[in-house]
């Protein structure tokens, strides 16, 4: 993996590969567009701490709940 990761022609290959490019390109997408919406909603960076951290908990009491349901079936 090390070999991989230090092999500079691979990793020059794979940067101009379309998957790495549109990934990059939908990373800085949702970044930008994420930073649009909190500026016009006047999110201030502890708002938004709070929020993920809400969806976080949610996310894994519905994960849990799911994984409940699957054994019980």
């Amino acid at each position: 993996m090390r070999y991989l990761a230090n092999n500079e022609q691979l990793i020059q290959r794979l940067s101009e590969s379309y998957p790495i490019r549109r990934a990059a390109q939908l990373t800085l997408y949702a970044f930008y567009r994420s930073k649009m919406i909190a500026e016009k909603n006047h999110w201030t960076p502890e708002r938004f701490q709070a929020f993920f951290k809400n969806f976080n908990q949610n996310f894994r009491q519905e994960l849990e709940s799911a994984k409940k349901e699957l054994k019980r079936k």
